[in-house]
């Protein structure tokens, strides 16, 4: 990682002094860093860094700006400092309220996409804060990293064959056991809604599918979206629409990052990850609006909108996920843009007719500062999905309340699992955070992996 960190903090690190509401009083500075302070206009805003020189111009510690209340979610303002800081080995001076998020946050802010010749140009070390476990946090951090890169390399790198090695390469390092199904054997395992969706492009679609973990033990069912480039298919996006589709397979590569978490985690559970890779194209032999697909649920389904066509995929995983009547079954996707405009881009909503579940995932999602917000499977709205001519239509004919209706949709093809679960995630940030940069991110997962290890860690 960029951030390395060590066991302990040693006489050489350089203090960061954590300056809460601008109240430099608080600290123990000598009376020439408050001169300094003084004189440079320090006011201990949020995220303001300010460097104090000591004899020789050595550097000799550090004030940063933060939040009066150390809340788990103004803990990964840290993240900045890994982006602020000159090269050096540093340690967060006093008590750290949340010193793994902490570390965390450090390591997060670290980050950067580096597949295309950009290169980090400062090596940074922090002493690991007292109370936070490294692995632990190495693990979090090298899971949320592969998400970033997955999502950030465009779609001439990143196709159905690119994401399928991506994640054998992650079964293959835990020792998982790895199949894909290719092209037309996708019919012949009935799972037809991915061939229709995939077959129009010159990549095959595919059916990712690996498992980890003991057989007896409790099921845990990732799926994940994969459409690695999405044209919109013959209901064709504009150009502008087009600019951030080799983030479509979002969904994916957060359930890859998730996956990489549980398994590192060695977590007592027979894992289960479901990924169909496909890129919606436009040819002679693309699916059209109008269509009625076969599903592998046996439910047939019209074609309102060739450019929803996510659902279309992970209904036929889910389906398949499904049949194994897992304790619990979770699909992330960049499934709609309604979920932008009522949540915006930080805050992914979530779907479970689970209770118990999504208590369980609220809770998680606030103390690891990891944004989730749930909303309703609102059942009065399933008549919206009706057709004419088949079971159910892929998409609603007035337009309203796209991410529940989207939502509603998959439901028809989940009956089996105990806890099922629906993330509407973006996969982006549009601006540049603490922990991350503008570019491909991880949502949800870190909040994830701390519900599954409640339940099932050893």
């Amino acid at each position: 990682m960029p951030i390395s960190f060590s066991a302990a903090s040693t006489d050489t690190a350089i203090p960061v002094h954590l300056v809460k509401g601008g109240r430099l009083q608080d600290l123990d500075l000598d009376g020439s860093a408050r001169e300094w302070a003084k004189a440079a206009g320090f006011s201990g805003d949020e995220g303001e860094v300010l460097l104090l020189p000591g004899e020789g111009g050595a550097l000799q510690g550090v004030l940063f700006g933060v939040s009066e209340e150390m809340l788990p979610l103004k803990t990964l303002a840290l993240g900045a400092l890994a982006r602020k800081l000159p090269e050096g080995h540093y340690r967060v001076a006093g008590d750290v309220a949340e010193p793994e998020l902490a570390a965390i946050a450090l390591a997060l802010g670290g980050y950067c996409f580096t597949r295309y010749g950009k290169k980090p140009t400062r090596t940074l070390s922090f002493a690991l804060p007292e109370g936070a476990d490294e692995k632990r946090v190495e693990d979090l951090a090298t899971a949320t990293f592969l998400t970033r890169d997955l999502i950030n390399t465009p779609a001439s790198d990143m196709g159905p064959v690119a994401l399928e090695a991506a994640a054998a390469n992650l079964a293959s390092e835990h020792g998982a056991n790895f199949n894909a199904v290719r092209g037309d054997a996708l019919l012949e395992q009935n799972v037809p809604m991915i061939h229709a969706v995939g077959r129009a492009s010159d990549e095959a679609p595919r059916l990712i599918d690996f498992t980890w973990g003991r057989s007896d033990a409790p099921k845990v069912t990732l799926v994940g979206k994969g459409v690695c480039f999405d044209t919109g298919g013959l209901d064709i996006k504009p150009a502008s629409g087009m600019l951030l589709m080799k983030k479509d397979m979002g969904g994916a590569a957060n359930v890859l990052g998730l996956a990489s978490m549980l398994m590192a985690s060695k977590l007592d559970i027979r894992l289960r990850v479901l990924i169909p890779a496909v890129e919606n194209s436009i040819s002679g032999n693309a699916f059209r609006p109008g269509d009625i697909l076969q599903s592998r649920k046996g439910l047939t389904v019209e074609i309102g909108n060739t450019d929803a066509e996510g659902r279309l995929v992970l209904a036929d995983a889910l389906a398949l996920a499904d049949e194994e009547e897992p304790e619990v079954l979770i699909d992330m996707a960049t499934l709609t843009g309604a979920a932008r405009v009522a949540l915006g881009p930080d805050l992914p909503p979530f779907y479970s007719l689970d209770d118990a579940f999504a208590g369980e995932i609220a809770s998680a999602s606030e103390a690891v500062a990891d944004p989730l917000w749930r909303m309703p499977l609102w059942q009065p709205y399933m008549p919206k999905l009706s057709s004419r001519v088949a079971d159910t239509n892929n998409i609603t004919a007035d337009g309203f309340a796209g991410s529940i209706t989207a939502a509603l949709f998959l439901q028809k093809f989940v009956e089996k699992a105990k806890s099922w679960a629906h993330f509407d995630v973006f996969g982006w940030n549009p601006v540049e955070k603490p922990t991350c940069p503008i570019g491909g991110e991880a949502q949800g997962i870190r909040a994830l992996e701390q519900v599954l290890r409640q339940r099932y860690g050893r």
